[in-house]
């Protein structure tokens, strides 16, 4: 009941004024700039919540996120090298898909050590700053794990501008 009851009343009138566009060209920027020192395509996904008919089926922020891996495909890079940092306000979830090629070599740890720092902005009210520290993160994890090895296309393979939904 209690998600069902967030999704129903909360996150939709949040997400403009916890991400104006200002911030959104920021996140861009952010990925775009991280890709050029590393060989992965991150996507962030922000959601504002989930639909009642899909909480009233059962689907949770994991799910959704693993949805929008495959819809926005996060999947589909050369390298699997694509990584989706999802954020339900709803829920006040943080969710973190990486491909294969990546999730061979950046442990759960790495990963939840992201979503924490990214957490730990958003319950200080700072959702600009917690969630370009999670980029950053992802980009430094990814620089560290996943490399430039000098044969990058010049150009991402997907969007580097967050996709509000």
């Amino acid at each position: 009941m209690r998600r069902l009851l967030q999704n129903a009343f909360e996150g939709w009138f949040q997400l403009p004024r916890r991400f104006p566009s200002a911030v959104l060209d920021e996140i861009a920027a952010l990925v775009a700039a991280g890709e050029r020192m590393h060989d992965g395509e991150v996507r962030v996904a922000i959601e504002a919540r989930l639909n009642l008919s899909a909480v009233l089926s059962g689907m949770t922020a994991t799910d959704r996120a693993h949805e929008l891996f495959s819809h926005l495909r996060v999947w589909d890079t050369e390298r699997n090298c694509g990584v989706l940092l999802y954020v339900l306000l709803a829920e006040h979830r943080i969710e973190i898909v990486a491909d294969r090629g990546i999730a061979r070599r950046v442990s759960d740890a790495e990963w939840e050590s992201l979503c924490d720092r990214i957490r730990e902005g958003f319950a200080r009210g700072d959702w600009r700053s917690g969630l370009l520290r999670g980029v950053e993160q992802a980009n430094a994890l990814l620089s560290m794990h996943f490399p430039d090895d000098g044969s990058r296309r010049g150009h991402g393979e997907l969007p580097d501008e967050p996709i509000i939904l």
